[in-house]
């Protein structure tokens, strides 16, 4: 698979999407949440919990998947387990969120949200 001259193998894929898979048991986010999170259909993404191929996808969805898995590590290496494992789907009060949970911000504001979720977070941990 070829995006903006990088190229991706099925298999590369493969092993993003479990890796986004185990990431949402982790975070407990329903099937809409992990889907919308990553602009996926939910129809879409449980068949790809079900299969061994890895589906073709956008730039997108790719850099979402990504950025996603940094806002893991992120607050894995932030909070203890309890709290990063919680922080997606709790109310927060930060300028960002405005009161709603992390996950829904990301979802309604797509991509550009989930980047600057992420890089809130390094900031965080660069002690910003």
């Amino acid at each position: 698979m070829e995006i903006e001259g990088s190229c991706f193998s099925q298999e590369e894929i493969g092993v993003v999407l479990k890796a986004y898979s185990r990431l949402t048991c982790a975070w407990g986010l329903s099937e809409s949440e992990a889907s919308g999170l990553i602009g996926i259909p939910e129809a879409v993404w449980s068949g790809l919990k079900r299969s061994d191929g890895a589906p073709s996808l956008t730039e997108d969805q790719l850099l979402r998947l990504s950025a996603s898995l940094g806002i893991y590590k992120a607050l894995e290496l932030y909070f203890v387990k309890s709290l990063a494992r919680s922080w997606m789907t709790r109310t927060n009060t930060g300028p960002l969120f405005l009161g709603a949970r992390p996950v829904d911000v990301a979802i309604r504001g797509g991509l550009e949200k989930i980047l600057e979720i992420r890089k809130y977070l390094d900031a965080c941990l660069a002690g910003a």
